[in-house]
């Protein structure tokens, strides 16, 4: 099933986000515990990242993707960034994808690493996009900022580069994080006053640590509104007590969402499936 056929069907879509674990944690096969953790909750489809942070993947995205759909019998999306990848590379990545029976691909720019030269085949992820379209039926998803990436000149421009990222083939966007709704109403009137029609999935965040949120928000240029800060100077000493804090502020965030007409939420989990699992119930009769 491709995304445009997802959200054909079903309104909110609500879907998951996981990583893959790193070489010194165990390798890919702790991996499962995470899945297994998560399957109860039944989302609609589960993405899986790439390269986070600007560090070259190895093929394990592939073979995450290749797990969520014959084990676990759900939709994978799987990442994909061109930073570090040059045409050749994004060949063989996509010739993988096809061997393993993944047809959907959220299309990156990528971080970019300060200490690894970045290739210059692509210099945009509306560049990976097409490229991709061009080689075979491949679904393809991207990003998309509420408060303006944080490289972009305008909020003007920003709009503008996200029309052509998906004129040039992309058919359904998945938000960076944000922490007031607001922000991302206004961005959904903005872009589709500009013609951008294909639907769009709140990103939302668990909080449950303030370094790692206050990281994550300025790499992607989120603001952290008063509520927010109060929360988190109020329990960052407070490990359990900033966690149920965090996941209350989710759960609000996404009640809100959906009743106001959210085409999707994309849960960052973290790889967490119990905050996963007290979200989803929380919603459950919503979904």
């Amino acid at each position: 099933m491709n995304m445009t056929q997802l959200f054909e069907k079903k309104k909110p879509v609500f879907s998951l986000e996981i990583f893959p674990p790193k070489k010194n944690a165990g390798g890919i096969e702790t991996i499962y515990q995470t899945l297994d953790g998560l399957k109860d909750i039944k989302p609609d489809f589960i993405s899986v990242t790439y390269g986070a942070g600007g560090n070259i993947a190895d093929k394990s995205t592939c073979d995450i993707c290749a797990i969520i759909k014959a084990k676990y019998g759900i939709l994978p999306i799987a990442h994909l960034t061109c930073v570090n990848n040059s045409k050749a590379d994004i060949d063989v990545i996509l010739e993988s994808l096809k061997n393993v029976g993944v047809s959907n691909i959220l299309a990156l720019r990528g971080d970019i690493n300060p200490d690894i030269a970045p290739k210059d085949d692509f210099a945009y992820a509306s560049d990976l996009v097409s490229y991709i379209k061009a080689r075979g039926d491949f679904n393809i998803s991207g990003a998309c900022y509420p408060e303006t990436h944080p490289e972009s000149e305008d909020a003007v421009s920003d709009i503008l580069n996200l029309k052509k990222k998906v004129e040039n083939g992309t058919e359904h966007l998945i938000s960076q994080l944000f922490f007031n709704n607001e922000d991302f109403y206004a961005f959904r009137e903005k872009a589709k006053l500009a013609g951008i029609n294909v639907p769009i999935e709140a990103g939302i965040m668990p909080v449950t640590n303030k370094n790692q949120v206050l990281r994550m928000a300025t790499m992607c240029g989120a603001s952290i509104p008063k509520k927010m800060s109060r929360l988190l100077n109020r329990f960052e000493n407070n490990p359990k007590a900033l966690e149920d804090a965090g996941i209350a502020y989710a759960i609000d965030q996404i009640v809100d969402l959906i009743a106001n007409d959210v085409d999707g939420i994309h849960l960052y989990t973290m790889n967490k499936p119990y905050i996963a699992q007290r979200i989803s119930n929380a919603i459950q009769s919503m979904r």
